[in-house]
């Protein structure tokens, strides 16, 4: 009979990769059955119980407390896998290739003084912490942690134009700086292009589409999501708008953006004006004006974005299709993409989306997809107490399946984003999952697939196996959008201190303070990087928390 053990290690915490691994090495012990490594977050401990492994006890864990539980054959192994954490852990951090890692960022500047920007990936509740400091030590800030409070992140915002500092996020998957990818970014050539973006994925297409087309990049700068909304008022994309219309590196801009706030809008289109470079534009799901006004150009796609911007620098630019019954069901990683796919299939209807434009309505149960349906994964209601869908496709998997045996699906619609950071395989795992849904005949499925030829995955090889399991692939997103319509019969200025170019000059250095796979990809990259022993302060104690802030 099988016997289930657990751990609390009250305050250890751990990023969300390195549970990942943890919990994958226990899973592969001879004799166990099945393994939880999690913080003990309500949506963790959900997990567990769903899973058959949460214990009466594990009920009054903490947050931040790490929770370890074995089910296994007997007794000794389950007791025995418990035992091999420490090792495991150990291991994990010896193959991160961070000999000796600082406990605060005064000592890891100490190491790396030379080092201009500072990653955080640490849990939400946290974050802002670690990037007030990183300002307060005059440091650029990329914020990828999530789940940061909006009233956080307008004083960060604003603490660092007063400072002439980038605070890139929170939220924020991508940026470029200097020729190193930071986050979830592509491998690009260095050139005279520079973006700014408000959605990591968005960024992603257009550097690699430009990147296609023979152009580069000098820096691609992310915001975070909300930056063009109301309560921020775009503060990050005004500052990098004006640092890259002075940056000498960067001949021409591109500007990339969920829908925003028409006067926050108005604001950008009017510095935007006044930059003394071409600038192309493309606010999703935005009226826009026309195709031209002055410097300012004006797109509706991605791919048309990065061939506008090649275009504007003299770079060389660029049957009958069968409708098919059923709905649209669209499992997207990337927020960005998720928009554009709605954007240019407004035309169906019913549509529903959990981040619905235009005239999309919000779907009414997460769980399930009814009439035409595109969902981002990536968004916060999907990525509670589980990593995002670019690493773990796991939610996804289950998904495709999900859809595939709904007899009303018709099209499944998946985006393939590469690049660092990013899932290391992706078609090892979707391959198979398209094979399934292709041998019924029930569903089809096409793949929206962004990346280049010096990703790691291996663009070519990627599109090869998704193609050979039976998805249709286009690594134009633009043109795989233009075919699912045409398939479905749709019808279709800166205030406080100006950031300083110098910089951002290479060799860039970086402090990385949470997830060791950004530290991994800053090294593979030739980057000076330094990684962090980051734990929550005080143990994660929320009141010794505010008397050590008081202290300061």
């Amino acid at each position: 009979m099988s016997v289930t053990r657990y751990e609390i290690r009250p305050g250890a915490y751990a990023d969300s990769i390195v549970l990942m691994h943890l919990q994958s090495s226990l899973a592969a012990i001879e004799g166990v059955e099945d393994a939880g490594v999690v913080m003990g977050t309500p949506a963790n401990l959900e997990l567990l119980d769903a899973n058959g492994l949460l214990h009466p006890d594990l009920k009054a864990v903490a947050a931040d407390d790490l929770v370890l539980v074995v089910r296994a054959i007997d007794e000794p192994t389950a007791v025995g896998a418990l035992g091999e954490v420490d090792s495991l852990l150990a291991a994990r951090r010896s193959e991160s290739g961070a000999d000796f890692r600082p406990h605060g960022l005064r000592s890891a500047l100490r190491l790396l003084p030379s080092a201009s920007v500072v990653l955080i990936s640490v849990p939400g509740r946290y974050a802002a912490t670690v990037a007030h400091e990183a300002l307060d030590r005059g440091r650029h800030v990329f914020l990828y942690s999530d789940n940061v409070e909006l009233t956080d992140e307008v004083a960060l915002k604003e603490k660092g134009r007063d400072a002439g500092l980038l605070v890139m996020g929170p939220d924020c998957g991508t940026a470029i700086l200097a020729g190193v990818g930071l986050g979830f970014a592509n491998r690009v050539r260095r050139g005279r292009i520079g973006l700014i973006g408000a959605s990591g994925t968005g960024l992603q297409a257009v550097t690699s589409g430009i990147h296609a087309l023979g152009g580069g990049v000098s820096h691609a700068i992310g915001t975070g999501g909300r930056d063009l909304s109301e309560a921020v008022g775009a503060v990050t994309t005004l500052q990098a708008l004006d640092l890259l219309g002075r940056d000498q590196t960067t001949e021409a801009i591109v500007v990339i953006s969920k829908p925003p706030a028409p006067s926050v809008a108005s604001r950008l289109l009017g510095a935007a004006a006044g930059v003394g470079k071409p600038v192309v534009i493309q606010f999703i799901g935005h009226p826009t004006p026309p195709r031209a006004q002055g410097n300012l150009h004006f797109s509706t796609g991605l791919s048309e974005t990065a061939r506008r911007a090649v275009e504007l620098l003299g770079e060389p630019g660029e049957d009958q299709i069968e409708s098919r019954p059923g709905y649209l069901r669209g499992l997207f990683a990337g927020g960005t993409l998720a928009l554009e796919a709605q954007q240019s299939l407004a035309g169906l209807a019913p549509l529903h989306s959990n981040v619905p434009i235009l005239a999309a309505e919000p779907v009414a149960d997460l769980s399930r997809s009814s009439g035409h349906t595109i969902l981002d994964l990536g968004a916060d209601e999907f990525t509670v107490g589980r990593l995002h869908p670019m690493m773990d496709q796991d939610l996804r998997l289950r998904r495709l399946r999900q859809e595939s045996d709904d007899p009303e699906t018709g099209l499944i619609l998946l985006d393939v984003v590469l690049g660092e950071g990013a899932h290391p395989d992706p078609a090892s795992e979707l391959g198979p999952a398209i094979a399934d849904v292709c041998k019924t005949g029930g569903a089809e499925v096409v793949v929206l697939m962004v990346g280049t030829d010096a990703d790691p995955q291996g663009l070519d090889e990627q599109r090869v196996r998704l193609e050979v399991a039976g998805a249709k692939v286009f690594d134009d997103v633009s043109e795989g959008l233009a075919w699912v319509a045409a398939r479905l019969a749709v019808g279709s200025a800166v205030v406080g201190e100006r950031v300083a170019p110098s910089s951002l000059e290479p060799p860039l250095g970086a402090i990385n303070v949470g997830l060791d796979s950004f530290y991994d990809s800053l090294v593979e990259q030739d980057a000076e990087a330094v990684q962090l022993d980051w734990q929550p302060p005080a143990g994660g104690d929320e009141r010794m928390m505010a008397l050590l802030e008081k202290m300061r």
